[in-house]
């Protein structure tokens, strides 16, 4: 079961490395990393194509490095989905890595175990500083049971622990009208997706992804409740989503 692994890069050289050597240390025999760079004046690009050069890599791990200017992040990703051919696709961006060698082979277990193809494969993430040590559990958790309608109280899977069927995915590119939530919704849309499709939503009890603090939500986090905001209440509409914000705000100063 070929999985295609998406990385994004822009002057990514101080991070990219330990996504590369993330991937290349996978056990899984049938993997396309595609790595779908915006252009970057760093060594990024060297990196990535020596990479790409190596020849220890199993016959089955197959490395495209494009780079070519695009228009944000987004835009990036949506290459990357519009060029995968593998069965399943998952974003790891430069820093975030797998969880451990298996990760891979636990994701492709867990679609060949299920009666019907599953529509997203998902799983639990930890979140490691710039020298990739472990800083704490993701706050949020994905439910044993998750739907279209779980987003409403949180992005409850990380786009890194996300597996979406690809056909399903392609269907679906993100939305360049947002700038910082364009994954929650996405990941919305896939589920809904796979909804319609009659494909499960399987989970794969294990961590599965190892994201780098500090992204690009945390850095512009204000922006990006504002935008999540307007993501739920196109999905869920306006007054559940008002409510259930309001709620939000009570619990957290409860919590104090």
């Amino acid at each position: 079961m070929k999985i295609t692994v998406i990385t994004c890069t822009y002057n990514a050289e101080s991070e990219i490395e330990r996504t590369l050597a993330s991937v290349a240390g996978q056990t899984h025999p049938d993997i396309e990393h595609l790595i779908i760079d915006g252009r970057s004046a760093d060594s990024t690009v060297a990196m990535a194509r020596a990479y790409a050069d190596r020849t220890d890599r199993p016959a089955g791990h197959q490395v495209v490095v494009t780079s070519e200017p695009d228009r944000g992040l987004y835009d990036a990703m949506n290459k990357g989905i519009a060029r995968a051919t593998g069965i399943y696709l998952v974003f790891l961006n430069a820093g975030d890595t797998f969880a451990a060698p298996t990760t891979l082979n636990t994701v492709a277990q867990a679609a060949l175990a299920s009666p019907v193809l599953p529509g997203v494969i998902y799983g639990d993430t930890d979140v490691v500083d710039a020298d990739g040590h472990f800083v704490r559990h993701r706050r949020l958790s994905p439910p044993e049971h998750l739907s279209w309608r779980s987003f409403s109280h949180g992005m409850l899977v990380c786009h890194q622990a996300f597996y979406a069927r690809t056909d399903l995915a392609q269907g679906q590119p993100y939305d360049l009208r947002y700038r910082y939530s364009a994954d929650v919704d996405w990941c919305i849309r896939v589920m809904k997706a796979a909804q319609r499709a009659g494909a499960p939503l399987v989970n794969t009890h294990t961590v599965v992804a190892h994201f780098l603090d500090g992204g690009m939500t945390s850095r512009y986090h204000r922006r990006s409740l504002c935008e999540r905001f307007r993501v739920m209440c196109v999905h869920y509409g306006v007054l559940p989503t008002v409510v259930r914000h309001v709620w939000f705000a009570i619990r957290s100063v409860v919590k104090r």
